[in-house]
């Protein structure tokens, strides 16, 4: 099977958004998590690491997920391959 520009452009913009949802994945998950201790500050009130690991990491990963699709639905649409309701 032939792959046509058109397909190649999509698999490209694909797997840039998908590694760049992955960083912003690892580091709210990995990076914040092992330097919790050091960020010393208040956030709405509680210290900033406890208000990360308990809410805000749910928070981005939430939003994380809503922009994949947000962002996959128009990449589909541009390139010819969304799914018709």
């Amino acid at each position: 099977m032939q792959v046509s520009e058109n397909h190649r452009r999509y698999w490209s913009k694909n797997l840039r958004i998908t590694g760049i949802l992955l960083a912003i994945w690892f580091v709210v998950t990995f990076v914040v998590g092992y330097w919790a201790r050091d960020l010393d500050f208040t956030f709405f009130g509680w210290p900033f690491s406890f208000w990360m690991g308990g809410q805000g990491a749910l928070i981005v990963y939430v939003v994380i997920i809503w922009y994949y699709a947000r962002y996959m639905n128009r990449l589909d649409q541009e390139h010819g391959v969304a799914e018709e309701e």
